[in-house]
């Protein structure tokens, strides 16, 4: 075994990020409330609390400071981040309200384990050293918790010096109620919307802080919210609002006081601010810190922006008087930003402890450390702004994102079909979303919109008429309801979802098989926003996998008419699709003119042309065409379309890899016959894509192969390139990668019907000594397994951190045992 391929299997350590990792964002945040991210020099960016995107929004006057005192000594005074990064070639250099002109530490290290970011501070000024610790509560089978408006931030101060020191740790936040611009010398702009913004100081249940809101935004107008930023800490000191005033005064006198004695000086400002001018605040602990010692200075930030458009964008949204306007979820809990931070420090112990246990369950896996990486690196795509959760308990999701909009509508199902992260750890939400698609989405035709438009009486157009069905979307959102199903072993749900099931289902051989041979081979819309003509197995596969899941979800239900039909139909497909699209190395398009249509792939080795088979592995649906044909097309995939140098790639559509970098392309023509104009996007590299193939070589017995394609994205999302916690596609935080998941089930061979309660693992790698993270819509909790030297025997142990898993089989090292 060679180094390379050894290091594949021996990586187990979780990379930190420097100060001058500027990509690397970490998001904080929980499902459906927006979220700010804190970069690896410990600054807050980001800020995408106000229900859109925000990615470059920077809050004026807003970070973190400290100030220490030693007896008989000067005081030194920090902002809480390590010093910027070059360029600082700004047209009039860094504004005051950047604040960049104060002292700052000298180095910062950021570790992230998602859900908890840990950034330790060096700076030899100070006699002590500070660590901050910041996340929002994620705890799986636990949305409600895992979707609070707010984080906890707690910053630990230890003294190593040979004496007491005076410390004061304060944070300044603006209060941006109502919207900040600017204007273009990088001043607060004169028109700014906001105004008659008041910041209150509060004592009241153990929490004393700042309650930011306004006094000119009605309940349910857009821009109404509030902030709260608070502490339970004894030793308060505060400053309400920062100089109203000319120029610069207001971070000069702000700097000043704070510098002077540790201590804030309240201005006595009564009023709210004028119309178009906002407020700074700052609210600090202070503390006496004996050699050696170390003590925490906690900080909960907590938002409270309720009202979202009833919609998709301005342009796709609710226009009936009273419905224009939509509440978050969390507004269906809090009433307000205060309220939410109560929430936060009365289940703080509970809350911490659930939130660790699980980050500490995920990695202590024994799966390389880059699987891990991927695996956590894309769970932020479900607590980002991609998705949303409103009060009537609706779980939507954009593609991705925008800088500031979302990007490509709908929950779009051909997207969503890659993801598995949401459906592992938080399965209610995505039975939430099968919901919308069948009882919602689907006509009495049986068509089903592959984006969710009729909950905001909008119509999805394409090319200027009604958008046809999508393929690939409406055959595995079947196969998904099949996973929710084994998931949570929720019969209620599955008979709910069972007559649009069936009429989904039927729809697929009236709209696209016209010939009545049990393959598709009219016009296809599929994932990568075009038509495929012509029998294909990335269709094909996915009408295998729907027909394998529509007969047992029949048979289950006692529908055995249909149970039959849909056997007999798989067995006829599947033979079918083997004859018209094998060809001996990989399956192809079966065109006669691979020229007549555009953007076909023909001849072409698809990188998806086995995504309905991946699917169907990681769903326990088994194989859908014939095992030795599906192995040599897999490897096939990984051979001809992973790259390990892109120099001399010529790609004349959207460029996600680079230069030396190493990546799997969407497509490749290795036998010629490349159309004129391939499908657009062959060329591309996408990490959805490449995720999927990599669990698929992994089912197969390729290992090797699988973990390359996984250690060269995470490669490539290094903190420096491209942010760990943001995988980019269409739009920041794709949905299409939390395909990763996968990963962790194909590794630890995991597989679980709790339909008859039962759960397999069978890992592939490291057996001799496995850890590995597991979850179903009942539990969730570690799996471990371990051979010993001596006799040669497998032990091995399923503990439950959370649920109940009474009364589940587990299969794992030959053996059964009940939980």
């Amino acid at each position: 075994m060679t180094d390379a391929i050894d290091q594949l299997y021996t990586s187990n350590q979780q990379r930190t990020f420097a100060g001058d990792a500027t990509e690397a964002a970490f998001l904080l945040g929980g499902i459906g409330t927006g979220n700010v991210s804190i970069g690896a020099r410990g600054e807050f960016r980001d800020w995408e609390l106000f229900n859109t995107p925000g990615k470059g929004k920077m809050l004026p006057n807003t970070f973190f400071s400290i100030w220490t005192k030693k007896k008989n000594e000067e005081a030194v005074a920090k902002v809480l981040e390590s010093r910027l990064t070059a360029p600082h070639a700004l047209s009039h250099g860094y504004h005051p309200i950047t604040a960049a002109g104060l002292p700052r530490m000298k180095k910062s290290v950021l570790d992230g384990k998602y859900p908890v970011a840990e950034i330790k501070f060096e700076d030899d000024d100070l006699p002590v050293q500070v660590e901050l610790e910041a996340y929002t509560p994620l705890v799986p089978l636990n949305p409600d918790d895992s979707g609070i408006p707010g984080a906890y931030l707690t910053y630990r101060v230890t003294n190593v010096s040979d004496s007491t020191v005076e410390t004061t740790i304060v944070g300044s936040l603006i209060n941006p109620v109502g919207g900040i611009t600017y204007d273009k010398f990088g001043n607060l702009h004169p028109e700014m919307p906001c105004g008659q913004n008041l910041n209150v100081f509060r004592q009241q249940n153990g929490l004393s802080g700042l309650y930011m809101h306004s006094a000119k935004h009605p309940h349910h107008d857009l821009h109404f919210g509030n902030m709260s930023l608070v502490t339970p800490n004894p030793n308060v000191t505060y400053k309400r609002a920062w100089l109203r005033g000319a120029w610069y005064d207001f971070l000069q006198e702000f700097w000043d006081d704070f510098c002077e004695d540790g201590r804030l000086t309240d201005l006595g400002y009564e009023t709210n601010s004028e119309e178009h001018k906002t407020d700074t605040g700052s609210l600090g602990v202070y503390e006496t810190i004996a050699p050696g010692e170390t003590k925490s200075f906690v900080f909960i930030l907590s938002w409270y922006f309720p009202n979202r458009i009833n919609g998709w964008y301005e342009h796709v949204r609710v226009k009936a008087p009273g419905r224009e306007i939509a509440r978050n979820r969390y507004a269906a809990r809090f009433d307000s930003s205060w309220a939410a931070a109560e929430y936060l420090l009365v289940h703080f112990a509970r809350l911490r402890e659930q939130t660790f246990c699980f980050r500490d369950a995920l990695f202590s896996s024994t799966l390389p450390g880059y699987v891990v990486d991927a695996l956590a690196g894309n769970m932020p795509v479900l607590r980002s702004t991609t998705c949303f959760w409103l009060a009537d308990g609706r779980f939507l999701g954009f593609e991705g994102c925008f800088d500031d909009l979302g990007s490509c509508e709908g929950s779009c199902t051909h997207v969503w079909n890659y993801a598995q992260t949401l459906a592992f750890l938080f399965p209610t939400l995505e039975q939430n979303m099968r919901r919308t698609e069948f009882l919602e989405e689907v006509d009495d035709s049986g068509k089903m919109a592959f984006r969710a438009m009729r909950m905001f009486d909008c119509v999805w157009m394409w090319g200027g008429k009604v958008a046809p069905a999508a393929a690939d979307g409406q055959l595995g959102t079947i196969m998904r309801a099949y996973r929710e199903w084994k998931l949570s072993g929720d019969d209620a749900f599955l008979k709910a979802l069972w007559p649009q099931i069936k009429k989904a289902m039927d729809f697929a051989f009236v709209q696209w098989d016209h010939d009545g041979d049990f393959v598709l081979e009219d016009e296809q819309h599929v994932t990568y926003d075009i038509e495929f003509y012509g029998v294909n197995s990335l269709t094909g596969a996915f009408l295998l996998g729907a027909l394998k899941a529509a007969a047992q979800m029949a048979s289950h239900l006692g529908d055995d008419t249909s149970a039959r039909a849909y056997e007999d139909a798989f067995d006829k497909s599947s033979r079918r699709l083997e004859e018209l699209s094998w060809n001996g190395e990989y399956y192809v398009q079966q065109l006669d003119d691979v020229d007549k249509y555009k953007y076909q792939y023909g001849r072409g080795c698809l990188s998806d042309q086995l995504l309905g088979q991946q699917l169907a592995h990681v769903y326990g649906l088994g194989y859908l065409l014939d095992p030795e044909h599906v192995q040599k097309a897999i490897h096939a995939v990984y051979q001809y379309n992973f790259k390990t140098d892109f120099t001399r790639h010529a790609n004349c559509q959207r460029t996600y890899v680079l230069n030396d970098e190493k990546g799997l392309l969407l497509c490749s023509w290795p036998h010629g016959e490349r159309p004129k104009l391939p499908f657009v996007y062959s060329d591309e590299v996408w990490t959805g894509i490449e995720y999927q193939v990599a669990t698929h070589l992994i089912y197969e017995g390729f290992i090797d192969e699988g973990l390359s394609i996984v250690k060269a994205v995470r490669e490539r999302q290094d903190g420096y390139r491209r942010n760990p916690w943001n995988e980019v596609e269409c739009g920041h935080h794709y949905a299409r990668s939390m395909s990763s998941w996968g990963l962790l089930i194909a590794l630890s061979g995991f597989s679980c019907d709790m339909v008859k309660k039962e759960m397999r693992f069978d890992p592939v790698i490291n057996r001799d000594d496995f850890t590995t993270f597991w979850s179903t819509g009942r539990g969730w909790g570690t799996y471990h397994q371990h051979r010993d030297a001596a006799s040669g025997e497998y032990e091995c142990s399923v503990d439950v951190h959370y649920g109940d898993m009474s009364g589940v089989r587990v299969h794992a090292c030959g053996k059964t045992f009940l939980l």
